[in-house]
């Protein structure tokens, strides 16, 4: 899921296990996970299916797997996933972490479930490292995101954090991860950009797979950047391991609290994140943002039942909101018409509450 594996691998390795990274996910890996799943399964679990399948041709023996709660059928989906692979042959052990009800102390406890004869120190110290990673991450990331319709050479931005990336997962310490972050965000903040460019803001909200994983949403943040848009999203990989795996206190960090902006709309949990996504999008729309893109897997119960509420949020706030499934049949020349149609749309819209034609600074 994205940069996930970044932050499990270092915990994991921490404590001492033998971490198998699969493959980057590409068409072969869908392809691997559409031929082996339920047709109306949704992406991410085909996804997974495929990643399992490459691992274990790298020597895998085991998957950790976080579980769910709710009417999402995520929380479903390691048992469903060690059925398949033993139907096709692959002898998985599966290890499911179930999000905790009384916090981090909880999550400790099951961890050691998973690992064994670990010390309790020693498991305290790599959530740790896995976490701290996950927030490096992230801060170089919301960087990357404002920086990309900025900066003069497309693509500078990008490549710094892929690199950085590489060093934050070879970091060993809390200390050694401090200074690859430090480095890699001075070279961020020195990447030569158009302080003036005409950029606009939208928020990206939906379900957490196709928020995080690049390849289930077709890249899309980044072809945003590209249009000139600034795009911010409603959940980023610190905040779920925090939330889902963790809740904890010791690990709160100051963020806006999206269940109370959704409350006018919606009131109760309904499974996934579809109170994040329209709680997300009032706060966005409150802070001034131009527009919406809500991004999901075809047939996601949560995120359609947030679709059918987002048009009161659009008219009591009068913030253009854009709906996005995707599945193995979602073209990207279809995608990419739509994202051009919805940045003009909102550039149109921004000129005309100004007064100011955004190719003024064109040249």
């Amino acid at each position: 899921m994205g940069n996930t594996w970044v932050a499990l691998k270092g915990m994991l390795e921490y404590i001492g296990l033998e971490v198998i990274v699969p493959p980057i996910t590409t068409k072969k890996t869908l392809t691997l996970g559409v031929q082996n799943s339920p047709e109306f399964a949704c992406l991410p679990l085909k996804i997974n299916i495929g990643n399992f399948i490459e691992a274990k041709e790298l020597g895998a023996e085991a998957f950790v797997m976080a579980g769910g709660t709710g009417p999402c059928r995520f929380g479903l989906y390691a048992q469903l996933e060690k059925e398949i692979l033993l139907d096709l042959g692959y002898d998985y052990k599966s290890l499911v972490i179930e999000p905790p009800e009384s916090g981090y102390w909880q999550f400790i406890k099951r961890v050691k479930d998973v690992v064994g004869n670990v010390s309790w120190w020693r498991i305290m110290k790599g959530v740790h490292l896995g976490y701290k990673k996950a927030i490096a991450i992230d801060n170089l990331e919301k960087v990357v995101q404002e920086i990309r319709p900025r900066e003069f050479e497309k693509g500078t931005a990008d490549r710094i954090f892929e690199y950085a990336l590489l060093t934050i997962d070879g970091a060993k310490n809390v200390d050694d991860l401090q200074e690859v972050h430090t480095l890699a965000m001075e070279k961020l903040l020195h990447i030569p950009k158009d302080e003036f460019a005409d950029v606009i803001r939208i928020g990206l909200v939906g379900e957490i797979y196709t928020l995080l994983e690049p390849f289930a949403n077709m890249n899309i943040e980044k072809k945003l950047g590209c249009l000139g848009a600034h795009v911010t999203r409603s959940m980023y990989l610190s905040d779920w391991v925090g939330e889902h795996l963790l809740s904890s206190v010791i690990f709160k960090r100051n963020h806006i609290n999206f269940k109370e902006y959704a409350k006018p709309f919606m009131n109760h949990f309904v499974g996934g994140h579809a109170l994040e996504s329209i709680g997300a999008s009032v706060a966005f729309a409150k802070e001034g943002y131009d527009g919406i893109i809500q991004v999901a897997p075809l047939t996601c119960m949560p995120e359609i039942v947030a679709h059918n509420i987002f048009p009161r949020v659009t008219e009591k706030y009068e913030i253009p909101v854009i709906n996005i499934y995707v599945d193995e049949q979602t073209g990207e020349e279809g995608l990419n018409t739509r994202l051009e149609a919805f940045v003009d749309l909102l550039k149109a819209k921004k000129t005309a509450l100004t007064g100011k034609n955004h190719y003024d600074t064109i040249g």
